[in-house]
C-alpha cells in the first residue's frame, strides 16, 4: 500500500454525509423489531433478574421465525448486558427490564467519534481472527468466502445497503471460520449494535473498488495458508479505512 493510496480521495457526498451524522435517525430493521418484541414479551411475563427465559425453540414458535434468528436477537440482548447465557442451563434475565427500550438504539445523533471507536475495536479483533481462519480454512469454507466476495463484486454499482451487508457477511464468515466462539459472538454483537455506524463508514469511506481488492487480498492469504499475511492484510485494510474516514470527518 502506497502513501498515495492512503490519501483520502475527494467525494462530493462526504460533507452532506458528515452533516447527516448530527441528524440521522435510522429506521429500526427486522432484527431491531424482533429484539424489542422479545423485550416486550419478557416484560409481559414479569421476568426478573435471575429468572430463566423460555427456550429458543419456544420463542421461535411464538414469533414464527427460525431458531437461529431468535439466537441472534438474544445475543444482541446479551451484548447489551440484559441476559446471561449459562452453558448447559439456559438463558437468564440479568438486569431489570422495566425501562428497557432497544427497538432503535440510534434515536439520537450519531457521534462521528463512535465510527472511529468501532473501527479501532475491530482492529483489535479481526487481524487475529483472520490468522486463526487460516488454520481452519478448508475448501468448503474458502468457497463460501469466495461466494460472498463474488456477490459483493456484482453489487459494486448497487445499493449501499446490499453491498454493506455482503461486506459484513465476509467479515462475519471469517470470524466464524476462526473457531473462536467468544470473539465470533463479539464481532456479531459489534456489527449488530452499530449497524447504522457501519453504513455511515461505508458511505464516508466511499471507495468500493479498493474495499473489494483488499477483501480479496485477505482471502488470498487465507487460501494460501499464510496466517501472518492474513492478519497483516486485515490490519492494513481496516487501518486504511480508518485513515480515510478520520481525515474526512476531521475536514468537515
Amino acid at each position: 500500500m502506497t502513501s498515495m493510496d492512503m490519501e483520502p480521495k475527494p467525494a462530493e457526498a462526504v460533507p452532506r454525509l458528515v452533516s447527516a451524522l448530527r441528524t440521522i435517525r435510522p429506521r429500526p430493521n427486522a432484527a431491531d423489531e424482533l429484539t424489542q418484541d422479545l423485550i416486550d414479551l419478557l416484560k409481559q411475563e414479569g421476568l426478573q433478574p435471575g429468572d430463566r427465559i423460555p427456550s429458543v425453540t419456544a420463542l421461535a414458535g411464538r414469533f414464527a421465525v427460525a431458531p437461529q434468528t431468535i439466537r441472534e436477537a438474544l445475543r444482541r440482548l446479551q451484548a447489551l448486558g440484559l441476559l446471561d447465557f449459562r452453558h448447559g442451563s439456559g438463558v437468564y434475565v440479568r438486569e431489570p427490564l422495566a425501562r428497557v427500550i432497544v427497538s432503535n438504539p440510534y434515536t439520537g445523533q450519531l457521534d462521528p467519534d463512535v465510527l472511529l471507536d468501532l473501527i479501532d475495536a475491530r482492529l483489535l479483533i479481526e487481524p487475529h481472527l483472520a490468522c486463526l481462519a487460516v488454520v481452519r480454512g478448508g475448501p468448503d469454507a474458502i468457497a463460501e468466502l469466495e461466494r460472498i466476495l463474488d456477490l459483493a463484486d456484482q453489487s459494486l454499482e448497487g445499493q449501499d445497503e446490499t453491498l454493506s451487508d455482503l461486506n459484513l457477511d465476509f467479515h462475519r464468515a471469517i470470524a466464524r471460520l476462526s473457531g473462536n466462539k467468544v470473539l465470533g459472538q463479539t464481532m456479531d454483537s459489534l456489527l449488530d449494535l452499530y449497524a447504522a455506524e457501519q453504513m455511515m463508514i461505508l458511505q464516508v469511506y466511499d471507495n468500493r473498488e479498493r474495499d473489494a481488492r483488499e477483501h480479496r487480498a485477505v482471502l488470498t492469504a487465507i487460501r494460501g495458508g499464510r496466517p501472518d499475511l492474513a492478519a497483516e492484510q486485515m490490519r492494513e485494510h481496516l487501518t486504511g479505512v480508518r485513515t480515510v474516514v478520520e481525515a474526512r470527518l476531521r475536514a468537515h
